[in-house]
């Protein structure tokens, strides 16, 4: 029995001294993370795969309806979700927990309105159908584009198609124009003999106004009651853009094999070269992110204003109220968190 016991301690004792040479063993916090398949998204793949967060667990999941996956916020099922950045004010409407806590990136022309045969100007639009996403951005675009151009916002029906099907409705004449991304745009220009851009995201007026972007959002209940772990998923993501930067090749694959895309079609939405000027789509970094939210020194790109986060609020809340989805123009701190960016920039971090 005594052999035993002596056996059994020094088993225990060397197991002890085992563990403590590999170091301790920290349990990692879940984070859980969802948005559409766009390669604009694709960074948390980046931070995942190269464990730029080793104490998080990163699980990104791909749901095409924005919508649910705010729902899915709402049911304590999610954390964060990376949409385009026009929902926040919807979702202070209806009661929903999340707040808008960084701008992600800046369409930089790879969204456009693309006409079909003999269409050329607003006013040819007139009573026929455009295809958007009703309740996104694609819809203030185009409403935008419309005012400007000297018809009004609601001259046109407004039909609810996106991506694929939209694609199909404008081939075969089911829709007048519709806005698209990328490579819907470029696939339906090749495809539709007559078809021609009516708009651009790359023209100066779309990037100094910061209108057609994505945003990262995150649940009241991760901002609150797990600070630190906000925290450090909203520094992995810019960790992961940082690495992309100087990994763009092996980045965009990472990036495709995650989102279940050709790395042509990231190629053309992020570009090759790292610097978010080659392709479609203007990548915030941290600083960059920032300044937009007003939580660091320095005005943002495309001549762009420190602190317009809250005129990008103000922007897509009046044309909520035009097309009747929410009541007022609420003041944008009810939607907006912009204190993680401000703490992590007093802590030292520049992304």
């Amino acid at each position: 029995m005594t052999n035993k016991l002596l056996t059994t301690a020094s088993r225990c004792i060397a197991a002890i001294a085992l563990a403590g040479a590999a170091g301790p063993v920290w349990a990692e916090e879940t984070v859980k993370i969802a948005g559409f398949t766009w390669p604009g998204y694709g960074f948390w793949h980046i931070a995942a795969e190269k464990g730029l967060a080793p104490d998080l667990d990163i699980q990104y999941q791909t749901i095409e309806d924005p919508y649910e996956s705010f729902n899915l916020v709402a049911a304590g099922q999610l954390d964060v979700v990376s949409s385009t950045a026009e929902f926040t004010p919807v979702g202070v409407e209806r009661g929903l927990p999340v707040k808008l806590v960084a701008f992600g990136n800046l369409s930089n022309g790879t969204d456009k309105v693309v006409a079909g045969p003999g269409v050329e100007t607003a006013a040819d639009l007139a009573g026929k159908e455009v295809a958007v996403l009703e309740g996104g951005l694609a819809q203030i675009y185009v409403a935008m584009w419309l005012e400007q151009n000297g018809a009004a916002y609601d001259s046109v029906v407004y039909r609810n198609i996106i991506a694929d099907d939209a694609f199909a409705a404008m081939i075969g004449g089911g829709v007048a124009a519709s806005e698209f991304w990328e490579p819907y745009g470029s696939n339906t220009l090749k495809a539709l003999e007559g078809s021609s851009i009516l708009t651009q995201s790359d023209e100066p007026f779309w990037l100094k106004n910061a209108v057609v972007a994505d945003g990262h959002y995150m649940s009241n209940e991760l901002i609150n009651n797990r600070r630190d772990v906000a925290l450090k998923t909203m520094q992995a993501m810019y960790d992961a853009i940082a690495w992309w930067k100087e990994n763009p090749a092996e980045g965009n694959g990472i990036i495709a094999k995650g989102m279940g895309m050709s790395v042509s079609d990231v190629e053309l939405v992020l570009g090759k070269d790292g610097t978010s000027l080659d392709g479609g789509l203007y990548v915030y970094d941290f600083i960059e992110a920032a300044q937009f939210c007003g939580a660091a020194p320095g005005n943002p790109p495309f001549e762009q204003t420190n602190g317009q986060m809250s005129d990008h609020w103000n922007l897509v809340s009046e044309w909520w109220v035009k097309f009747g989805l929410i009541q007022e123009v609420k003041a944008p701190e009810t939607g907006v968190e912009c204190s993680l960016h401000k703490e992590l920039y007093d802590s030292g971090y520049r992304g």
